[in-house]
């Protein structure tokens, strides 16, 4: 008998293909349950992967006996377009935070005084968790298949990422069936559990956790990262939370991430936390196997304290314990506060700490007018990132560090994420600090400063300044102006409420730490916008004088000035348009084309004045290197262009800006001084004037290759 015979007498019907399929998934199901939830191995993983590869071989032979909880579909689907939008059952929030003894007596007390005498007591008291730094997560089954999982998202919506955590082997795909439940309930002795099972074994079960990343994964990620010769990662977590958003499901299996579960949503009568954890694993979640009891908070602070001395021995990273009221019906009648449960709380670990230098404090004027103390650090990496910046809260802070200018300070980031100014070290002062001094007058706009009833907040009593300062800077980072993409308004408001920029030339000394701290923000984001900011730093300098936002200095006068600054002198820097513009006379700049007494006044003005000059001088600082292209490229000197409709292989800006870089103009009006009119698809009534004018009328095509050609 030859091989294709051999072959032909063990290859299955369809029928058989489906017993043998099903087989498979029991199989591989049952082990893979063994080692990622009951930590134990019957097989090797060789043994285990060589099953898998039968199932994908059937699979591939019968793709319609493919399902959904398939071991194989762990990596499946194609990459997503977008994230789809899913609602929480119930709030899925987040916990308010302790971090230090005080602290938790405190919690205590609190939830204690609102519950009343109406409490259970018992030896367990409290439920200790480790708290993993990962993602948190929401799994919903139906009838035992895994249908849907989602991100925490704002609380109440997260976002669809089920193809990816279908990635992740320690999720499981299907459940344990309802024999196998009530055995291992059985066995944890949750009698009640199991008489309710019996009669109502339920069609959905919705469970939460956390996915994270193992220490040697992201050690070993990172390795291929600098082979690559690419920037490394900052820590498991970012990798872990920017896995699972990713598009390409293959991309975050890639990342081998892990997950244990700690929540179950549906109410199968658990009477206390405790139980819920043993109830996930007894349909088949992995549950972490350090999490336990505790009688009272010196209990609770044992737990606390002998995870911090070992949390290095953890194969993967912990910022602390999560601390529960372990009974379930007070837990729920605690209710919440805020955003967060009453009767829980993180009990973070000690901060990261390093010690840095204070090299100023600025003082930053927040949206409702508040002045906030910002102190700029000499760069320092805290938690794996480095930040350069550090919110001083109020002005009472200050004084309560005993803070001077110059100082050196210990900086720590508390819950490995908000930095700040943990303590000062007066024995390293060398005598030249300097003391802050609150301003009496807004560092914006010069205002009168008001102290509000409370004497701790400061106001500026102009209203109109912050609102002034936003506009400047949304103007400054505009695509005709400096073009930072990805650095929009709501953007720009929130650096400038947390304190990280004051003027334009801040944001070209962001780095990426000081972005990733933030709320929403991830690491890829961050290191994106600061790439983004770093991308720009070169400008022409018609763009360097529209970007500085001078009164009635719009692009047609920021091109006059620019040209005339071009005649005198071939500049590089922003310092250098100081210098020159310190030489031109106003009467000089009545005589450029579009600028009267009126403009010129405010061009001369705007130079003159204090602040717009430290603004240029700290630009210049910051390495902006201003460039002249159309110095040199006069092919279409003197010719003057309007665009009307729409144009096809090139936006109107982009068009602009050729014209421009060729020595030529554009006008927003049809004269009967213009010699160009680019015509694209419905255009508007200028092309009636231009025809009435005998105007020159080209289309898209003839005006791509004048600029081409440049001529």
């Amino acid at each position: 008998m030859n091989i294709d015979e051999n072959f032909k007498k063990f290859s299955l019907s369809k029928e058989e293909a489906k017993k043998k399929i099903e087989k498979l998934h029991q199989e591989i199901n049952y082990h893979r349950y063994l080692y990622h939830v009951l930590d134990k191995e019957e097989i090797s993983p060789e043994a285990l992967d060589s099953l898998k590869k039968e199932l994908f071989d059937l699979e591939q032979q019968f793709p319609d006996l493919i399902t959904p909880d398939s071991p194989t579909q762990r990596i499946g689907g194609k990459p997503l377009k977008e994230f789809k939008k899913v609602k929480h059952p119930t709030p899925m929030l987040s916990f308010n935070d302790a971090f230090s003894k005080e602290d938790m007596y405190a919690w205590e007390k609190r939830f204690l005084d609102f519950l009343g005498n109406h409490i259970h007591h018992s030896d367990k008291f409290y439920y200790c968790e480790l708290k993993l730094d990962g993602l948190a997560i929401e799994l919903q089954y139906k009838n035992g298949v895994f249908v849907c999982g989602a991100t925490r998202g704002d609380g109440y919506i997260g976002e669809d990422v089920t193809q990816n955590l279908k990635t992740i082997e320690a999720i499981p795909l299907r459940l344990l069936d309802k024999k196998e439940v009530i055995e291992n309930l059985k066995k944890e002795k949750l009698d009640h559990i199991v008489k309710r099972l019996e009669k109502n074994f339920p069609d959905e079960i919705i469970a939460r956790g956390e996915v994270f990343m193992h220490r040697k994964d992201f050690e070993a990620l990172n390795k291929e990262q600098i082979k690559k010769n690419l920037k490394p990662y900052a820590n498991p977590r970012n990798v872990a939370a920017g896995s699972i958003r990713q598009l390409d499901p293959k991309i975050t299996a890639s990342r081998h991430l892990d997950s244990y579960a700690y929540i179950l949503v549906t109410d199968l009568g658990q009477k206390t936390h405790e139980e819920e954890h043993l109830i996930l694993k007894a349909f088949g979640f992995k549950i972490n196997p350090y999490n336990e009891p505790a009688k009272n908070l010196e209990e609770v602070f044992a737990f606390h304290d002998k995870w911090w001395k070992n949390r290095e021995k953890l194969p993967y990273e912990i910022d602390g314990i999560v601390v529960i009221l372990n009974n379930e019906e007070d837990f729920k009648r605690a209710s919440y506060i805020g955003k967060a449960p009453r009767a829980a709380i993180a009990y973070k670990f000690a901060l990261k700490q390093t010690t840095t230098q204070v090299l100023d404090i600025l003082v930053q004027v927040g949206r409702t007018g508040v002045l906030t103390p910002v102190a700029m650090l000499k760069p320092v990496n805290v938690g794996g990132v480095t930040i350069t910046r550090s919110t001083l809260h109020n002005f009472e802070e200050i004084k309560r560090l005993g803070l001077k200018i110059g100082d050196t300070v210990i900086v720590g980031r508390a819950g490995d994420v908000i930095p700040q100014i943990i303590q000062v070290l007066p024995n390293l002062r060398t005598g030249k600090e300097k003391k802050l001094e609150i301003p009496s007058l807004c560092p914006m706009c010069g205002s009168k400063i008001i102290k509000e009833e409370n004497g701790i907040i400061y106001r500026c009593s102009n209203k109109k300044c912050f609102a002034m300062n936003r506009r400047c800077l949304y103007h400054f980072v505009s695509k005709t102006a400096f073009d930072i993409e990805g650095m929009g308004p709501k953007i720009i408001d929130r650096l400038l409420d947390e304190g990280l920029i004051r003027d334009a030339a801040d944001i070209f000394k962001l780095e990426e730490g000081d972005l990733a701290i933030l709320e929403g923000f991830g690491e890829k984001s961050a290191a994106n916008l600061v790439q983004s900011i770093r991308n720009h730093k070169k400008i022409n300098l018609r763009r360097f004088i529209y970007a500085l936002g001078i009164l009635h200095v719009g692009e047609k006068t920021a091109d006059a000035l620019a040209d005339k600054i071009i005649s005198i002198k071939k500049i590089k820097r922003p310092m250098e348009i100081l210098e020159i513009m310190e030489k031109i006379p106003q009467n000089d700049l009545e005589t450029l084309e579009d600028i009267g007494p009126k403009v010129a006044k405010s061009i001369k003005d705007f130079f003159e004045e204090k602040n717009n000059r430290e603004l240029i001088k700290k630009l210049d600082e910051a390495d902006i290197e201003i460039e002249t292209p159309f110095k040199e490229l006069k092919k279409l000197q003197g010719k003057i262009f309007v665009l009307t409709g729409a144009l096809n292989s090139i936006t109107r800006e982009e068009a602009k800006e050729q014209i421009r870089q060729l020595g030529g103009k554009v006008s927003s009006s049809v004269s009967k001084n213009i010699d160009f009119v680019v015509e694209g698809e419905n255009p508007g009534s200028k092309i009636k004037k231009a025809k009435e004018l005998n105007l020159k009328i080209i289309k898209e095509k003839e005006f791509l290759e004048m600029i081409e050609k440049g001529e």
